[in-house]
């Protein structure tokens, strides 16, 4: 408990907490809130958004011009126009001229300007605005005052003239080739003005001066009033990290933590005292608090964007499958409580998660199919929705106002519920706890053990289910864990598998193997199916709480058939009465004790000649009364109105078994 209340702590923030909660629209409860010092408000998330495409518009895209382009242009034209010219068998008289007016007009594109237009610059327009940096002098110029390459195409073939057609095809088809954009866009030189102008914006507006009222007693908590008090609380929390006395604040912390699980050692000392003196149970119990709190701390430092990722709702499906309803939703609420002080919005988030936490449980009660997992995980989300929904409603007064996109963490938080499935094989497996998940798939007749016993002694298979079948019926009803009765009586009797011959249900002839031996020997093999049962289910890696059934369906009685053969036949011998006695122990708990009933009520009856409603009648009566009188329930929480209760099942069913018309009266 304490190095859990210390993990716990250690990694807790150690800042002091803003001692205010507070909601748009809600009204301030508290008393009248005074500045004690000034603070600059702090702009919203939409202003600063908005500001921040203001800057990004009045930045226009950098363009530069490439001044030593036309240069290499104009002795590639050159070059090319002699070779065509000639190649083109051209009068050499011409050349000259035309070379020159064309490469002069061809220059006057390049220095009136071509442009390389950006496509992501356009957004829809054709022509935009942009700056042209050249000597580190910027001027601003629209596209349309410049070419591109195809208006420049297009404005040569305009003004361009000459005489021969073959002339004007060979001098734009150079042109053509020749023409490139000497403007470029500078994206990182435009990406640079855009983060100066961001960078540069101011996160507040307007200032709260020392002394000034931020917002009086039962005043509507507005917008703007809102605002003063988010950035009133970020401020304060600033302060009170770099000058607050973390050692107190850690004290606090584990006084208050501390406080909680002492609560929870107190609710298990005094309502679930099994599980209070387990220490792995206890164990397993403050793993799954310390865990979830640490992914919170986790949360916290990362800087999550919203801490309703973290799937809560898997400590209480944890602790309900593992142990009860009661204390999967007692520890959940400890552990929101905790959770609940370093959260924003603390009592929003206790909400959310307690009603949560709550249908998780409710949805789980049995969990028998695995089915059931995935509808309890729809259930919680419907849960979280209906609270953000309402919430959502309750703040904002308006549907269109609702931000949809912050119901995305709780079903990711409710999606990532769904590991509870392997973390409970894996506390099962590595704590020794038995859930109902692994009673239903111990129950399955199929197990190998179960097959086993069912080959090798078919009268005791029988024998285990119909007991199985009367002492699941009959816990049901008096209140108690139905599924575990059952495990623990199908496997009961698991030991008769090693002499499955000395049991009278496998005997199909009238020899039997004891009629050859000492009454003292007879009982002792007799004794053995219940230490050979624990051995083989311990080999087969069977939970305690069933082998527990296979300890205590005898109790401590005697194995009277051969103890008073033996008295009858031998009264002049001394005799031990332990050679005859089971080791024990009696029954502990109202499974056990049911079990213990419900086996030897089924065997006797087995004895019955002729069945019928008075012979079941006193065969109950006379069984139940016998294992009282020997103080065998002692020890079991079962009252007397839980044995009339369980005398009436088994009447009851003895009856259907052997098809005797039930006399109602007569049972009652």
């Amino acid at each position: 408990m304490l190095l859990s209340v210390f993990i716990i702590t250690a990694f807790l923030p150690k800042q002091p907490r803003f001692r205010y909660e507070f909601e748009k629209g809600e009204t301030w409860k508290n008393k009248d809130l005074v500045s004690p010092f000034s603070f600059a408000i702090l702009k919203t998330t939409t202003q600063i958004e908005q500001d921040r495409k203001e800057a990004l518009a009045n930045i226009l895209p950098v363009y530069t011009l490439n001044t030593g382009l036309i240069q290499g242009v104009e002795e590639a034209y050159l070059s090319e126009f002699d070779v065509k010219w000639r190649a083109s068998g051209l009068p050499d008289n011409e050349k000259d001229a035309y070379k020159n007016s064309s490469l002069k007009l061809l220059k006057s594109i390049y220095s009136k300007g071509i442009i390389a237009l950006d496509v992501k610059q356009q957004k829809g327009n054709k022509n935009y605005d942009f700056s042209l940096l050249q000597n580190n002098v910027s001027k601003t110029l629209n596209s349309a005052d410049v070419f591109t390459v195809q208006t420049g195409l297009d404005y040569y073939k305009n003004i361009f003239t000459a005489i021969s057609l073959k002339v004007k095809d060979l001098v734009l088809t150079l042109v053509e080739d020749h023409l490139r954009a000497n403007i470029i866009f500078d994206e990182n030189m435009t990406l640079m003005l855009q983060e100066n102008a961001v960078n540069s914006l101011s996160t507040t507006r307007g200032m709260v001066q020392k002394g000034e009222l931020i917002i009086a007693k039962n005043n509507v908590i507005d917008d703007e009033i809102y605002q003063k008090l988010q950035s009133f609380k970020e401020i304060y929390e600033a302060q009170t990290k770099t000058i607050g006395n973390s050692k107190l604040v850690y004290f606090g912390q584990i006084l208050l933590v501390g406080f909680i699980v002492s609560l929870l050692m107190v609710f298990l000392k005094l309502f679930r005292k099994d599980i209070f003196a387990d220490n792995r149970q206890l164990t397993l119990i403050l793993l799954v608090t310390t865990t979830m709190l640490l992914s919170l701390t986790w949360a916290i430092k990362l800087n999550l964007p919203s801490l309703y990722y973290i799937p809560f709702c898997i400590v209480p499906i944890i602790i309900r499958i593992l142990f009860d309803t009661r204390l999967a939703l007692y520890l959940h609420l400890l552990v929101i409580l905790i959770a609940g002080f370093f959260v924003p919005n603390s009592f929003e988030f206790v909400f959310y998660q307690t009603t949560a936490g709550m249908v998780a449980i409710y949805s789980i009660r049995n969990l028998i199919k695995r089915e059931q997992l995935l509808l309890s995980a729809l259930f919680i989300l419907s849960a979280y929705f209906i609270s953000f929904v309402g919430i959502a409603l309750l703040r904002e007064g308006s549907i269109t106002s609702i931000e949809w996109g912050n119901f995305v963490p709780f079903v990711v938080s409710v999606l990532l519920s769904l590991l509870a499935y392997p973390l409970i094989y894996a506390f099962e497996r590595m704590f020794g706890i038995t859930s109902d998940i692994a009673l239903i798939e111990l129950t399955n007749t199929n197990n190998k053990l179960l097959r086993e016993l069912a080959f090798k002694a078919p009268g005791t298979f029988q024998h285990s289910l119909q007991v199985a079948n009367l002492a699941e019926a009959a816990i049901f009803k008096i209140g108690g864990n139905s599924l575990l009765v059952r495990a623990g009586a199908l496997y009961h009797d698991i030991g008769k598998i090693e002499n499955p011959q000395y049991f009278i249900e496998n005997q199909n002839t009238a020899v039997s193997p004891h009629d050859k031996l000492p009454y003292e020997q007879s009982a002792q093999i007799i004794i053995k199916h219940v230490h050979k049962g624990i051995e083989i289910t311990r080999k087969n890696q069977l939970p305690e709480s069933v082998i527990d059934f296979i300890r205590t369906h005898h109790g401590n009685t005697r194995v009277d058939y051969f103890y008073q053969s033996f008295l009858k036949n031998s009264p002049e011998k001394f005799v031990d009465e332990n050679i005859f006695r089971y080791p024990g122990p009696i029954p502990f708990s109202k499974e056990t004790g049911v079990l213990m009933l419900a086996d030897s009520v089924e065997a006797a009856s087995r004895s019955l000649k002729n069945p019928d409603a008075q012979s079941i009648n006193a065969l109950v009566e006379r069984i139940i009364d016998y294992k009282l009188e020997q103080d065998q329930l002692d020890n079991c929480d079962i009252t007397l109105k839980d044995i009339e209760t369980i005398k009436l099942i088994f009447k009851t069913m003895l009856m259907s078994i052997y098809h005797v018309r039930i006399d109602y009266h007569q049972t009652l």
